[in-house]
């Protein structure tokens, strides 16, 4: 048995699919380090992401409002390890700070719920969502649809739909399944709507100069979808996206190579590039080649939103 002392201290946001994926990580270690539950703490730390409910993540900070508490408890020591829902964690992480691993991924696919599919939605149909990529998927296949910002947890927005309040919402598929609702909406394929970076990936991250901690979360990470989610980031890094930017992207093992696609889009979808590259997963180079032929391909409306 691997000894600690006293415990690992595993940081987390208060939601119930959060919860869920830091328990998921306590397991994972009890399987591979033989340590009882008790070894494993997990701290609740309040992020302002959850605070703030009302509006748009890019209008008050974009992604780091996720992340910036539970960082800033990592680097105080006052937790050991940070899980995360990794479309959720920005591009460039804290000096510091390292991703150690990460569970296998999960079900990448959105689901509508509401019709059973996005071409059943009545004409000019409200749909919540606060994603800049989805707003831009849906109305470049829907141009009659009216998009309203709908945020919160997912009970939050199943509520809005069974109250007819919105016609339809979209959720990540993996966040549905790990919440034990396999049967809540309908998978939308992603050739028809590519998903997010990162999505339905959970990651850990943990202090660089904590190198016993570091150790042992690297021991339960799955390799092809650190390889697979690290190309999608090092393409999120090279195109300069930030949470205005609405693009999809999709990495896949592919033999011994990473199929990488991608797809770029104007803010209300009337504009949009795409394209896919191949490459190693030791050399993550193709994946700014790639960001730069979008670049160079996409209208003008389009690059506009990825700080060209």
């Amino acid at each position: 048995m691997t000894m600690l002392a006293p415990k690992l201290r595993l940081g987390t946001r208060g939601s119930p699919l959060a919860l869920t994926q830091a328990r998921m990580v306590r397991d994972a270690l009890m399987i591979t380090h033989g340590l009882a539950e008790a070894d494993v703490e997990i701290v609740v730390i309040k992020t302002t992401g959850d605070q703030v409910q009302d509006r748009a993540l890019a209008e008050i900070g974009g992604k780091a409002l996720w992340t910036k508490e539970l960082d800033r408890a990592i680097l105080a020591g006052e937790i050991d390890l940070a899980v995360h829902s990794m479309k959720d964690v920005e591009t460039i992480r804290p000096e510091g700070i390292v991703i150690s691993a990460m569970l296998p991924r999960a079900d990448v696919r959105d689901r509508l719920i509401g019709p059973d599919s996005i071409d059943a939605l009545p004409q000019g149909a409200t749909i919540g969502t606060s994603s800049p990529r989805r707003q831009a998927q849906l109305l470049r296949l829907r141009p009659d649809l009216k998009i309203v910002l709908l945020r919160g947890n997912v009970d939050t927005r199943l509520a809005k739909v069974a109250s007819g309040e919105i016609d339809a919402t979209l959720l990540a598929a993996a966040g549905l399944d790990r919440l034990g609702r396999r049967d809540v909406g309908n998978g939308i394929a992603i050739d028809v709507m590519l998903p997010a970076p990162a999505q339905g990936a959970v990651g850990i991250e943990t202090r660089a100069a904590d190198e016993a901690t570091t150790a042992l979360i690297k021991a339960i990470s799955h390799h092809p979808t650190m390889a697979c989610v690290m190309a999608e980031r090092a393409l999120l890094l090279a195109l300069n996206a930030d949470c205005h930017s609405p693009l999809a992207a999709l990495a896949e093992i592919d033999g011994k190579h990473l199929h990488l696609r991608a797809e770029l889009f104007a803010a209300d979808g009337s504009a949009h590039v795409m394209g896919e590259a191949r490459g190693m997963t030791d050399d993550l180079g193709f994946a700014a080649q790639l960001a730069a032929d979008l670049l160079a391909r996409a209208p003008a409306p389009v690059r506009a939103l990825f700080g060209t």
